[in-house]
């Protein structure tokens, strides 16, 4: 794939680079990739033309800030073909921050970010299950999240 869009292995460092430490300037990254950081720069806007960065995130500790419960939703659709639909329901929602169509026994699989346990029931039966297209739900309740990381993309 990466040869359709004309990305090469100095990219896929970049973008390695970056996925774990989008804070370090191009210069810095220049050095530490043996090229100048007018050349990061270049890679950059052209990776974001591309589409493939999107923009960079700050990684929060959210149970810091009061967002204590994470919890998974599978989510049965009455049928398949609804999904579009429901999606769009679901993006309403701001705790939902990952949507998934998936294979398997759910049809889409959720994760959702909520201050407590209150907040969570409020969501799973005040608008979850108001939906049109969902058939019925099941959550589960993130005890501990053990690591995150992102994927190495240079071989």
């Amino acid at each position: 794939m990466s040869h359709n869009l004309n990305i090469d292995k100095l990219d896929l460092q970049i973008i390695s680079e970056m996925m774990n430490n989008a804070e370090i300037s191009y210069a810095d990254l220049g050095k530490k990739l043996f090229v100048s950081g007018g050349t990061i720069h270049v890679r950059m806007k052209k990776l974001q033309e591309l589409g493939i960065v999107k923009g960079t995130k700050l990684h929060v500790d959210l149970k810091m800030i009061g967002y204590d419960v994470i919890a998974f939703i599978g989510i049965y659709l009455e049928k398949s073909s609804m999904y579009d639909t429901v999606a769009k329901e679901l993006r309403k929602i701001p705790e939902m921050v990952r949507l998934n169509y998936t294979t398997g026994s759910y049809s889409m699989f959720a994760e959702i970010i909520c201050k407590d346990i209150t907040q969570l029931r409020r969501i799973l039966h005040d608008e979850l299950q108001k939906i049109k297209g969902i058939e019925r739900t099941e959550t589960l309740i993130s005890l501990e999240e053990s690591f995150y990381r992102t994927i190495n993309v240079v071989e």
